[in-house]
């Protein structure tokens, strides 16, 4: 029995000195493997991410461009060109109808943001066109099922269909990446801006996007109009370029408004201005008045008595 006993202890004893050796070696092996796995899922994750960072750098890498001359068909069967719309700024979103949750999402936001920008610019500074980029699917009875959906009643918003050649030319101008899913189409929630010279000016992000995020760009772009119109188009630009400029977004509203204080400020000054200008010249006439008189009294008044005696002798 103590023989029993002697050789358990010096077994406990054995097991007790050799625990540092296996945590150890525990401990090697997990740096050998535990650490390059999670190494490699980190990798992994930086893939997945480094994803959307590569769409939107293709998205942002498009400012700038000059977009070519494509050709659509409206929900009334006519042709339409981008060119048509040459000369004010153009606003592009590209949706697929049988999408359920998203597209729709962009197009009512699209919508709220379209009625904010008509009432503070005037629906005639701008055009919107809505593109099915699902060609095979989208052409114009669908397109126009698609808008009365979604209630849109817009003299400036138009629907439009193409191919698929065009869609894919469209997107590589405009820098809008989709590829197709199990559950439709993968595709970034982008709503582009061309200016009026038909170059994509910004992009606008997300299927709920600020109203701001819409309409500053495009009161950027109207303010920056400056083609002559004639001298009663040039007043009537000059009118609207104030009335926009003193438009500001009221966040409590959710819309914009007339700024009145800012009106009110740009007349003092313009009223300043002019006072000092008007001030000036009529220091300048007074002056040149003054001079006048003084040389007409010098040469009208009569000689003195040396010079007619000089004359007569």
């Amino acid at each position: 029995m103590t023989d029993i006993l002697l050789r358990f202890q010096g077994n406990e004893a054995a097991a007790t000195a050799r625990a540092p050796l296996f945590i150890a070696c525990f401990v090697l092996l997990f740096c050998l493997i535990g650490v390059p796995l999670a190494l490699a899922s980190d990798d992994d994750d930086d893939d997945e991410d480094s994803g959307p960072r590569t769409l939107l750098q293709i998205s942002q890498a498009a400012i700038g461009k000059q977009v070519r001359d494509h050709q659509f068909v409206g929900i009334d069967g006519k042709k339409i060109h981008l060119a048509d719309y040459a000369g004010k700024p153009l606003v592009i979103s590209l949706i697929y109808t049988s999408c359920y949750n998203t597209c729709p999402q962009i197009t009512q936001s699209l919508a709220r943001g379209v009625d904010v920008a008509n009432e503070a610019l005037g629906e005639d500074r701008f055009n919107v066109v809505t593109i099915g980029f699902d060609a095979e699917f989208d052409k114009p009875p669908i397109m126009r099922s698609y808008q009365r959906q979604q209630d849109i009643d817009f003299d400036n918003w138009k629907f439009l269909s193409t191919n698929v050649e065009t869609v894919w030319r469209l997107s590589d101008d405009i820098g809008f990446s989709f590829a197709p899913s199990a559950q439709g189409f993968d595709h970034l929630t982008q709503t582009t801006i061309l200016d009026g010279k038909g170059k994509v000016f910004t992009h606008v992000y997300g299927d709920d996007f600020p109203i701001p995020q819409l309409v500053e760009p495009l009161k950027s772009l109207a303010l920056g109009d400056g083609s002559w119109k004639g001298i009663k188009g040039a007043l009537t630009s000059i009118l609207d370029n104030v009335r926009i400029a003193c438009t500001v977004y009221d966040p409590q509203r959710d819309a914009y408004k007339f700024d009145y204080s800012l009106f009110i400020g740009m007349l003092i000054g313009f009223i300043c201005i002019a006072g000092t200008v008007a001030f000036a010249l009529r220091e300048v006439y007074l002056s040149r008045k003054r001079r006048r008189l003084a040389d007409g009294a010098s040469n009208n008044s009569p000689p003195d008595d040396k010079t007619v005696v000089d004359a007569g002798g």
